[in-house]
């Protein structure tokens, strides 16, 4: 890979530094806040089969940024970061458009595929949009305050369509649990999560209060979500990502032990009666909220078609589906997905795409952060905070479907923390107080 002088890349062209926090700000509050924010779930649309398809007005805003993404990208000093790993993305994507055309809804398989790179290319190119460490801290407090804001007001001034009401058709057991300006309670919380890792970056790189306000707002909104995966596993994530960065010995137990075991006591607890037992005697929920039920049928699915899956969104929500007699056995045909990422991922796109998947989120991220035996003081602050972004989702894609979900704010933070490691690897993380007044690009 190319590595731009300091120069080029510590002295962006007067125009950039206009249309870059710009850019910048858009694409944040695209995923963060969305462009239909405050869904109501008591309508009977929520239960059709087609009521999650992606609207015509976020696929159209998706092509614009990305254009305006790509404009700005491939100008840049560092375009050469755009759409690394080709030759891994290059092989992902082809394999997903097979097991597209292969499966019983092509188009729309191969619209979420479009939709998915799309993703992959804006992230890409976050990160180049910034000046400066200060400038990105200073981005991401405001896009998450003004995140915070929504989620808030509608609490207050829209409780019927951010807090979940009793006569939602779909989970009324949620009533009073807060979701803001997101579809669902374990969204805001997710959410809320990241917030609370943001405002701890922010707090360090730019100001001390606005980060402690952040965290302080996400925390409290976290409390009322409901959320107690998340709840509990802010501060997990906290404590774990200290002993990855300190101790580089661990990183590999920690990202790869930590994922399998998760994984194992949960999936296995639905498939083996000894998992089952073991989980229940830790006092937890051997079920996970009934996701059990999802995961056998999941893999009873998986069994019938292991190496091609059944096509990106052309399994879960269809009407062969959620219509077929199935429905009678198992209640787990009306699910929106797996609620596990890498089952999701086997179950759609086969064997082979869940060992690339796994190759680009898991294997060559962390072989990128094991080359660094730990960074100094003044340069670890963007590092840390993406370590926790990507600790935080891996963990999580045990219990929910992120991979590769295209209007996710957590998909997309995801896919933001991979190509940091990349930019760490060829050191665009700089000093803190550079050489000749040039500010730190992130």
């Amino acid at each position: 890979m190319s590595v731009a002088t300091a120069d080029d890349i510590h002295a962006p062209a007067a125009g950039r530094n206009i249309i870059g926090p710009c850019l910048f700000m858009a694409v944040f509050l695209f995923y963060w806040v969305t462009t239909n924010p405050y869904v109501d779930l008591r309508g009977t649309a929520v239960l059709d089969p087609s009521a999650g398809s992606s609207s015509s007005i976020n696929q159209i805003v998706t092509i614009g940024l990305t254009l305006s993404l790509m404009a700005y990208g491939f100008m840049h000093p560092m375009r050469s970061i755009i759409l690394q790993p080709r030759v891994l993305l290059a092989s992902l994507f082809t394999w997903f458009f097979v097991t597209a055309f292969l499966s019983n809804y092509p188009m729309q398989s191969a619209k979420t595929i479009v939709l998915a790179i799309l993703t992959v290319m804006n992230a890409s190119i976050f990160l180049l949009l910034p000046a400066s460490e200060r400038q990105f801290g200073k981005l991401v407090a405001i896009g998450t305050l003004i995140m915070l804001g929504f989620a808030y007001f509608g609490v207050i001034f829209k409780p019927q369509l951010a807090i979940h009401q009793a006569s939602e058709l779909r989970e009324p057991m949620n009533a009073g649990f807060w979701r803001g300006h997101f579809t669902h309670k374990n969204a805001a919380a997710g959410a809320m999560v990241m917030a609370a890792f943001f405002g701890f970056f922010v707090m360090r790189v730019w100001s001390r209060f606005l980060g402690l306000l952040i965290i302080g707002l996400a925390w409290f909104f976290l409390l009322h979500t409901g959320g107690k995966t998340a709840s509990a596993m802010l501060p997990a994530v906290l404590v774990i990502s200290w002993f990855f960065e300190r101790y580089r010995a661990l990183r590999i137990p920690i990202a790869l032990g930590g994922v399998a075991a998760f994984n194992l006591l949960a999936v296995g607890s639905a498939v083996i009666p000894p998992f089952r037992a073991l989980v229940n005697s830790f006092g937890v929920d051997p079920t996970f909220t009934n996701r059990a039920d999802i995961w056998r049928f999941a893999f009873t699915a998986i069994e019938d078609n292991p190496i091609l899956g059944y096509g990106m969104k052309a399994f879960w929500q269809t009407r062969e589906l959620v219509y077929s007699n199935n429905s009678i056995e198992t209640w787990a045909v009306e699910a929106y997905n797996a609620h596990n990422s890498f089952i999701d991922i086997w179950l759609l796109t086969g064997l082979p795409g869940l060992i690339m998947t796994l190759f680009f989120v898991l294997f060559m991220p962390l072989k990128a952060l094991m080359r660094k035996d730990g960074v100094p003081e003044a340069q670890s602050h963007i590092t840390r905070l993406f370590v926790r972004v990507w600790l935080y989702t891996l963990y999580n894609a045990g219990l929910e479907s992120v991979f590769f979900d295209s209007g996710s704010y957590q998909w997309f933070s995801f896919c933001v923390a991979l190509y940091a490691f990349r930019l760490q690897k060829v050191d665009l993380v700089t000093d803190a107080a550079p050489k000749h007044g040039a500010s730190a690009h992130v």
